[in-house]
């Protein structure tokens, strides 16, 4: 592979690491023990069976605790911690072939796996203001399938995920906005644009 889709890999890895990262180093662990991947030296780590197994049983708890309104926004905020560096080395890790982690490849993973995980922590956390309680898991399948689906793309066609990452990164964006408005104007009532004066005759 070229070094440009190398780097359309890292960021995708970097991407999906902030909306799941148990499921991205679980799933990307699969394809290079299966021999499906011929993975960089620096990520033969998520071959490891005690990575697998630990990344598997996670992604499992993260599947159902993602799906129960309130549990998920505490999973998220518990895991900006986790799902940040992982982005960051995963991205950092794509393109390196000895091992060695670049510092600006390091720094841009971390900055898009915090804007996934920003985004999905936003979209989530106005979710549950809603009452109903199949929007929560709706938007949680769909990031099931998103990050499935961008891990078998990733390496086939980078730059189409890369192109679809964008796209629903921008979308997903406009529905926090749009969510936010109808949030705040539910809560504390539209705001007025004009104030009334009274001019004695």
């Amino acid at each position: 592979m070229t070094e440009p889709q190398l780097f359309a890999i890292g960021i995708l890895l970097a991407w999906l690491a902030g909306i799941r990262v148990y499921l991205t180093v679980f799933g990307l662990g699969i394809a290079g023990m299966l021999g499906w991947l011929d993975l960089p030296p620096a990520l033969h780590v998520a071959q490891s069976p005690w990575v697998l197994g630990v990344s598997g049983v996670l992604a499992g708890a993260e599947f159902f605790a993602d799906k129960i309104p309130g549990v998920d926004s505490g999973w998220d905020l518990l895991h900006t911690l986790l799902r940040v560096p992982v982005g960051a080395f995963l991205a950092a890790a794509t393109l390196s072939p000895d091992g060695s982690l670049g510092a600006g490849m390091l720094a841009t993973g971390a900055g898009v796996a915090l804007t996934s995980h920003v985004l999905k922590a936003g979209s989530r956390a106005l979710l549950n203001t809603s009452p109903e309680p199949v929007s929560n898991w709706t938007a949680s399948a769909a990031e099931d399938v998103t990050v499935v689906g961008g891990l078998a793309l990733a390496f086939a066609h980078p730059w189409i995920a890369l192109a679809i990452v964008v796209s629903i990164s921008v979308t997903v964006a406009a529905a926090v906005w749009w969510l936010w408005r109808r949030v705040r104007r539910a809560l504390f009532g539209p705001k007025s644009t004009t104030a009334s004066t009274n001019v004695p005759q």
